[in-house]
């Protein structure tokens, strides 16, 4: 089984990973949130979609400071 209690879409992103072997998946808590991140998981009936570029924030230049 795969779950949550309440948590973001951010946090059950990582879970949808392993979802797919998984006998039973609940990965409802965002929709728990009176507020979730922006472009957080898309829930369609039963079907859990991935979130967005930005739900993970904007992306930083990964070059090290010298």
């Amino acid at each position: 089984m795969i779950g949550c209690m309440v948590a973001t879409s951010m946090s059950m992103a990582p879970a949808m990973l392993l979802a797919g072997g998984a006998s039973f998946v609940d990965l409802d808590g965002p929709l728990l949130l009176s507020e979730d991140r922006a472009g957080g998981l898309d829930y369609h009936d039963s079907q859990v979609a991935w979130p967005s570029q930005s739900c993970w924030g904007e992306p930083r230049d990964m070059q090290p400071e010298l």
